[in-house]
Order: C-alpha cells, then sequence, then structure tokens
C-alpha cells in the first residue's frame, strides 16, 4: 500500500477539472402565419367521363357478316366495325336501278313525241312523275346499302361489343360502344346548398387526380342539373382546361373535385398541424414571439376545411406565426429557430 501512494498522488496532480463550454441547442421549426380565410373551398369524390361517346347500331336488319373489332380495341375515324348481309339489298338496288332507267328512257321518249303533237302534255307529266319516284327509290335503295354498314365515327377505343358474329340483328339494336380515350370531362355531384354558386364568376374549379395528388388542374364549368329527382344531389360537369401533354386522362379515372367560392366571413384559419392536444385536454397552439421564443396559447376551434385546414375562434390574432411541425417537442419559452 505504501508504493500506491505516491502514484494515485501523481495521478491526481496531473488530472484537470473539464468544464462544459457546448452552447444548449435550438430547436429549428417551421411555422405558418395566422391569416384570414378568404375562400370557402370543398371537395367533392369525381370521376372522369368520356368527352365523346356513342353506341352504334344498323338502320335495317340482318344478318352480321363481318365484325373484326373486339373490348379494347382502337378504331379510325371511317374504319368498318361491322357489316351485314348485303345480297338481297343489292339485288333490289339493281332491280329499281333498272327501273329508274326504265322510266327515264320513257319519259324522253314521250319528249319527242310531244314535240311532235304525237300525245298530250299530261302524258308526259304523268312519265315525268314516274321517272322522280323511280329516281327517288333508287336513291333510297343506295342509302339502303350504305346502312349495312357500321364505321367508326371518330378516333377512339371499343368500351363494348353486345353481338357475335353471323347473328341476326334487328334496326335500332346496339351493336357496339366506342369511346374518345382521351377525357377532359369531370362529374362530380353536388349539394343543393352550393347549387346556386356554381354559376357565379367568382367561383372556381380545380381538380386533384388520384394518380397524381401533387397536380392541380384548373378547371371550368362544363354544365350541371338544376332539378334532382332523386334527391341524391345534383350532376355536376366540368372541363379541364390547359392540360399538361405528360398527363395522360382517361375515363373512370379518380379524382376530387374542388369548388372555390369567397368567403365572407373572413375567420382565421391554420393548419390541422399547428394544434397541439395533449391528453389532459384542450387545444393550443405555439405561437412564436418576436424574440424567436414559443409561447404556449389556448385556443378555441372551429370546423375543419379544405387542404388540411381548421377555423380558431378565439386565442389568435392576424398574423402572428405558429409552429406547424414538432408541436409536441416544444416546452413553454423555448427558443426556436424558424425556417421558412
Amino acid at each position: 500500500m505504501r508504493r500506491l501512494v505516491p502514484l494515485l498522488l501523481i495521478i491526481a496532480g496531473c488530472s484537470h477539472p473539464t468544464t462544459d463550454t457546448s452552447e444548449p441547442t435550438v430547436q429549428s421549426v417551421k411555422c405558418a402565419v395566422v391569416a384570414p380565410q378568404l375562400s370557402a373551398e370543398r371537395d367533392f369524390a369525381a370521376l372522369t367521363t368520356a368527352d365523346d361517346a356513342v353506341n352504334l347500331a344498323f338502320k335495317i336488319s340482318g344478318r352480321i357478316v363481318s365484325f373484326p373489332v373486339a373490348k379494347g380495341q382502337s378504331v379510325r375515324r371511317g374504319e368498318v366495325l361491322a357489316e351485314l348481309d348485303k345480297r338481297d339489298i343489292e339485288l333490289q338496288v339493281e332491280a329499281l336501278k333498272a327501273t329508274y332507267v326504265e322510266a327515264e328512257s320513257r319519259y324522253r321518249r314521250a319528249e319527242r313525241l310531244y314535240e311532235h303533237n304525237a300525245i298530250s302534255q299530261q302524258e308526259v307529266e304523268s312519265l315525268r312523275s314516274a321517272v322522280t319516284q323511280a329516281r327517288s327509290a333508287y336513291e333510297n335503295s343506295l342509302d339502303l346499302l350504305g346502312d349495312t354498314r357500321i364505321v367508326a365515327p371518330f378516333d377512339g377505343v371499343v368500351e363494348r361489343t353486345y353481338v357475335d358474329t353471323y347473328q341476326r340483328v334487328a334496326s335500332g339494336e346496339t351493336v357496339v360502344r366506342i369511346v374518345n380515350p382521351v377525357s377532359t370531362t369531370v362529374g362530380f355531384t353536388a349539394p343543393e346548398n352550393i347549387v346556386t354558386l356554381l354559376d357565379l364568376p367568382t367561383t372556381h374549379f380545380e381538380v386533384v387526380f388520384d394518380a397524381w395528388p401533387d397536380i392541380t388542374f384548373s378547371a371550368v364549368m362544363k354544365s350541371f342539373a338544376r332539378t334532382s329527382s332523386d334527391a341524391l344531389g345534383f350532376p355536376v360537369s366540368l372541363r379541364l382546361v390547359d392540360v399538361d401533354k405528360r398527363y395522360r386522362i382517361s375515363p373512370g379515372m379518380t379524382c376530387m373535385a374542388r369548388v372555390i367560392t369567397p368567403s365572407n366571413n373572413r375567420n382565421l384559419v391554420v393548419p390541422l398541424t399547428a394544434i397541439y392536444a395533449p391528453i389532459s385536454g384542450g387545444n393550443y397552439c405555439w405561437v412564436v414571439g418576436p424574440d424567436s421564443r414559443v409561447e404556449l396559447r389556448s385556443v378555441r376551434l372551429g370546423m375543419a376545411t379544405a387542404e388540411g385546414r381548421v377555423i380558431v375562434t378565439e386565442g389568435l390574432e392576424a398574423g402572428e406565426r405558429v409552429v406547424v411541425a414538432g408541436v409536441y417537442k416544444l416546452y413553454d419559452g423555448e427558443s426556436v429557430r424558424v425556417i421558412d
């Protein structure tokens, strides 16, 4: 033990007291400015609908001999989609053509005879009427020949087929449905309390698609129903404007339609993330003062609005800054660094 004493004294003499020179960490926070609600926003579940869609049918009855399209197939304008057996109509066309040619020949011959006073004017007028009737029947038969085919009225996609090849169809029976694959129409159902606001010049519309949640598309009013027979709401159609070609919007895509109207109450609003609600109860906001210190302020809340905001009826003033991130990590009077 006597040998250890000098060693312990040497170690004690060489050691120096340590001092903590590190500065307290200042927490960085994101803030939002308390501002009045200048507009009221309402979001509605919506769906894109086809700009062009049509059910196609034959004008005459017959048996289908050609049906070269299938569901999902792209078609071009003027492309033949279905064709009927036209042999009977071709025979009818030839017969009516022969009748027309014969009636016209008789009329020409009657005109020459009338010039020599060989027949009466009444006989000539009768033959002229027969030519008119024969020509009309012949031209109608040509139209019937054209009605044996169904052609695409625009570029589109076959959405559904209703018949098969060699099936006999009646006049007006739906054969195929085609739609335009590119859509600029958005439909949703509006409640009765905003119908009167839809056609006001101060009302604006936006659309956000589930496929691109960070992109907002501008829209204008296309049409809306002013009556609702089923009491389920009023159908509304919007038209997208200035759509970037990078975004291909097709019928059937889900989205959110936003109706923006001017607000007359000027309520103060803050993001929902600014609300501090401890287990003990109450609603609070962390207000950042001019000295960059936070103050815990009790607030009274109103209803939530669109885009994750909430109305504050008491406790805040317009222009104050409130913390919107990390509200559960602060303490009253703490110094913070504001991140814009």
